[in-house]
């Protein structure tokens, strides 16, 4: 299983309503991510910024191409628009991957 982590920063002031998206996660947007094969997928937050980590049952490019062609998640991008701020990886369309630079098993 391959694993995915990335950071973001929340617009200032935005933290609440950041967290209070998540606990309304739509639905539509759950089975995106499940079809995707993304398992144990958590955001952790510290000042603005945020710490991403998943794994990905059926790969990495798995799931960045079923993200990548999901009009739910192009619609949950422009949702959280107002309140994230995240950089994207221009070829897959998903946040830049972290470099892992140590994993002790």
């Amino acid at each position: 299983m391959e694993k995915y982590a990335w950071t973001g920063r929340i617009a200032s002031g935005m933290k609440a309503e950041y967290i209070k998206r998540h606990d309304e996660i739509w639905t539509e947007m759950v089975e995106v991510l499940k079809s995707a094969g993304i398992k144990n997928y958590t955001i952790w937050n510290v000042g603005d910024t945020l710490f991403g980590y998943y794994e990905c049952e059926k790969g990495i490019d798995y799931a960045a191409k079923i993200q990548n062609e999901s009009e739910v998640v192009k619609r949950w991008d422009v949702y959280m628009k107002d309140i994230l701020i995240m950089d994207k990886d221009p070829v897959t369309g998903a946040q830049p991957l972290l470099e892992k630079v140590f994993e002790l098993d």
